[in-house]
């Protein structure tokens, strides 16, 4: 289907601005042409040859095209986030007065919950026992973080001073910048303390990252993923090992054996009860009726409960 300039040209200038001006990545410049070259076929299949002629109808019916052709919501999101993208730089450019897909909400998409690994699963991802440092730091990350609900970005972001070992505790600075201390025991405190010892055959100068590369710099998400991913087929684990999978599992588990969802939402370092509940399986239902149990002025005669 061929496509006149007057729809093509304004989308060729807002890629050159995102590349040049804020930075656009490959990989979203991609998606952004794959999300609006469809929409211009859409455009262009209803006779709409021009920009400023995209009103928010037009835009519902382009979220409604894409459910019918079987998208899922977090895909129409895309679609959406890309044509407003453009918009917002049709308005910048003067072009139009205003942004058409601003009012047009994106379908909601339900929170899904990670897998999380049962006991038997984490002891055998854990039976790490070569003395290779490579090794010896990897276990102790996979430790760490299932010891103490660590998010990856937690994890690699820890340097060395904010571990105190003695008492078992970790400073954390965890999304928003917000601090934390959060303990760890066990065999996580002694393969970290197997780490400690070990870490300068890694350090190539200055590094105050606990975590490093066997470059001997801070080491990085991607490697981070890509090890425990590895250690998951080595240790002929049949689920698929990532960090989230991990600090999924902590909760899980620490909710399972305490009960005690404050406590875990302390130690996850949630800012909403709500992100701790879906990381453990409970539901509002189960929540109401502790809370009817429990609460002193909640609590119905029995009366009321025939």
């Amino acid at each position: 289907m061929s496509h006149p300039a007057s729809l093509t040209e304004p989308l060729e200038l807002f890629f050159d601005y995102m590349i040049r001006e804020r930075g656009l990545s490959s990989f979203t410049e991609k998606n952004y042409r794959q999300q609006l070259d469809v929409i211009v076929d859409f455009m262009v299949s209803h006779e709409v040859t021009r920009w400023d002629q995209l009103d928010a109808s037009w835009v519902r019916q382009i979220t409604s095209q894409a459910k019918r052709d079987g998208l899922k919501p977090g895909s129409i999101s895309l679609r959406l986030s890309a044509l407003r993208s453009f918009l917002d730089f049709l308005v910048l450019r003067g072009t139009l007065n205003a942004n058409p897909a601003k009012g047009v909400s994106a379908p909601k998409q339900g929170r899904t919950l990670p897998k999380n690994l049962d006991v038997d699963e984490i002891n055998q991802l854990m039976s790490v026992d070569e003395d290779d440092p490579l090794a010896i730091r990897d276990r102790a990350m996979m430790e760490l973080m299932y010891g103490a609900g660590l998010r990856l970005s937690e994890l690699i972001n820890l340097d060395v001073k904010d571990v105190a070992m003695r008492k078992g505790d970790l400073r954390v600075i965890g999304k928003g910048d917000k601090e934390r201390v959060v303990p760890f025991a066990g065999q996580a405190k002694e393969w970290l303390f197997n780490w400690m010892r070990i870490r300068s055959q890694l350090l190539k100068g200055p590094e105050n990252a606990l975590f490093l590369s066997k470059l001997g710099n801070r080491i990085s998400a991607r490697a981070v993923q890509k090890r425990m991913a590895e250690w998951g087929q080595k240790q002929a684990v049949n689920s698929h090992i990532n960090p989230h999978k991990l600090r999924h599992s902590f909760a899980t588990h620490m909710l399972e054996s305490s009960g005690d969802l404050r406590a875990v939402q302390e130690l996850l370092g949630h800012a909403d009860l709500s992100t701790t509940q879906v990381y453990t399986h409970l539901d509002f239902q189960h929540l109401a009726k502790v809370y009817d149990a429990a609460h002193p002025r909640a609590r119905r005669r029995k009366s009321e409960r025939k």
